[in-house]
């Protein structure tokens, strides 16, 4: 006879946090939101944590190295989609990998042989009034000058006119040699009133540039996610079918941690890949995998060796898998089931393998019950989505800007390696839809203002970190009634959007 749970599949939805006693210690400023994203020994601390709960999703229409960037400025991190090639994931890595706090690694470089032309369709791409002129064009290239936007004037200058006669060259530059510090580099900025400072080798090969605007930037974003090496850190995902071939690259590439990218995580395939990496690279390669929505599913990816473990199948906002196949949980069920797993494991082996609460967030309130429930960290791929940062169309439809949004198991991201299970390499059924969701501006204010709520609700709670908040809460189940009267209810609004949804 099937195995039959007691209680039903709940959601976010169906449930509230009830207040703590709070302290007039208990501030938002004082909330820490670091947590650890991989596996660790109890007393000891996790090899990787994260500044704040928050990582985007293993989706093409959420996760680049633009995305992974802008949450590693924020204190998040990113996976980077693994329904490409290779080697365009490894290049997205790589680009990453190329940006150290303060250091930028130069996207906007010519020939002194191309032209006026040249600089402003380049500066159209890219958006940058600061070019560097190499020998070869490249990013490594030898530094023969640079072009800002003071070097030229269109409406004087023909378009055909050669980089070399308007270039500012080498001999005139003020620059750094490799190795500089970050202060010493906006030393010199400041001192010679530039905007951009190059950082050469001693073969005269660009490395970095360091700008002006980056200064406040970087002063204004404390909690900056990076390596020893002051770059920003980032993950990558993985499949089960080319990992013997990906995983090796990625590695080589930098990336700091990967993931299995899958709909569903309690099978033979993720361990095999777990076991190839901890056969090839013991325990220096950090690897989470999922997803499963019960103790049986994280005991399975726990032992099998996953540094974390992701919670969620059919929660998303663009997954349809539960209609389609009929497989499932709902979200809170999912993860305050893994996390009583969780516990339990960490009681038995001494080891605390944190858990990720991928999918079913629909509001800001819905994080800080997610974490509560016992998440260490969450995977969100409709919420960045929206932001400019991500990386698909912003368009005009009924008059109203939006991004476009599509899920992993749709037919647009042709990701059958995702669900295949032998047979043809074609995507028999989607799992996913294509979509639009409301463009919401800059990553940042957006995920700044969203943690204010959670920091402000561990307040109400009376608790200061993650970790307080997991053991200390109370939650309460609502009924549908108490839900109606937790809105505005019984009054006229004044403005149409008060209800808008984040």
């Amino acid at each position: 006879m099937a195995y039959y749970f007691g209680e039903p599949s709940r959601t976010f939805n169906e449930y509230l946090l009830v207040p703590g006693y709070s302290s007039k210690d208990c501030t938002p400023d004082r909330v820490s939101l670091s947590t650890p994203l991989v596996r660790y020994h109890a007393g000891e601390e996790s090899r990787l944590r994260i500044n704040i709960p928050m990582v985007s999703a293993i989706m093409q229409s959420v996760s680049d190295d633009r995305m992974a960037v802008a949450l590693a400025k924020e204190g998040g991190l990113s996976f980077i989609y693994a329904s490409q090639s290779i080697e365009t994931q490894v290049a997205m890595v790589q680009r990453v990998k190329g940006y150290k706090a303060g250091f930028v690694r130069s996207d906007s470089n010519v020939r002194p042989d191309q032209t006026l032309a040249d600089i402003l369709k380049l500066k159209e791409i890219r958006g940058h009034s600061t070019l560097a002129v190499t020998d070869d064009g490249t990013a490594d290239g030898r530094i023969l000058g640079l072009v800002t936007g003071r070097d030229y004037r269109v409406s004087r200058m023909d378009l055909n006119t050669p980089v070399r006669e308007f270039m500012r060259p080498f001999e005139d530059l003020v620059y750094a040699q490799e190795g500089v510090s970050l202060s010493e580099a906006n030393d010199i900025l400041w001192e010679h009133k530039l905007n951009a400072l190059p950082i050469i080798d001693k073969n005269q090969r660009l490395t970095y540039f360091v700008f002006r605007k980056d200064y406040d930037n970087h002063k204004a974003n404390p909690n900056e996610l990076l390596d020893v090496q002051k770059r920003y850190l980032v993950g990558a995902g993985v499949n089960t079918h080319d990992y013997k071939e990906r995983i090796p690259l990625l590695v080589s590439a930098g990336v700091d941690v990967l993931c299995i990218d899958s709909s569903e995580g309690y099978s033979e395939w993720q361990r095999d890949v777990l076991q190839f990496v901890r056969e090839q690279y013991g325990n220096t390669v950090m690897i989470g995998a999922g997803n499963v929505v019960d103790k049986d599913g994280f005991l399975f990816l726990a032992e099998a060796g996953a540094d974390f473990v992701k919670v969620g199948i059919g929660g998303g906002s663009i997954c349809i898998t539960r209609e389609q196949k009929g497989i499932g949980r709902g979200q809170a069920s999912a993860v305050m089931d893994v996390a009583a797993a969780r516990d339990e494991y960490l009681e038995k082996t001494g080891e605390y393998v944190p858990i990720c609460s991928d999918g079913g967030i629909v509001y800001d309130y819905h994080m800080t019950l997610a974490l509560a429930m016992g998440a260490d960290f969450l995977m969100l791929g409709r919420y960045f989505a929206r932001f400019d940062e991500a990386p698909t169309a912003k368009l005009n439809v009924n008059g109203n800007y939006v991004k476009e949004y599509w899920g992993e198991g749709s037919n647009r991201a042709r990701n059958w390696q995702r669900y295949d299970m032998g047979g043809e390499g074609t995507l028999k059924f989607e799992e996913g839809v294509d979509s639009y969701v409301p463009y919401a501006g800059s990553l940042k204010d957006n995920v700044r203002q969203s943690l204010a709520k959670v920091r402000s609700t561990m307040c109400n709670c009376g608790v200061l970190n993650i970790a307080s908040l997991q053991k200390e809460t109370k939650l309460t189940l609502v009924s549908a009634t108490s839900i109606v009267e937790g809105g505005a209810h019984d009054v006229i609004l004044k403005e149409s959007n008060a209800n808008v949804l984040r």
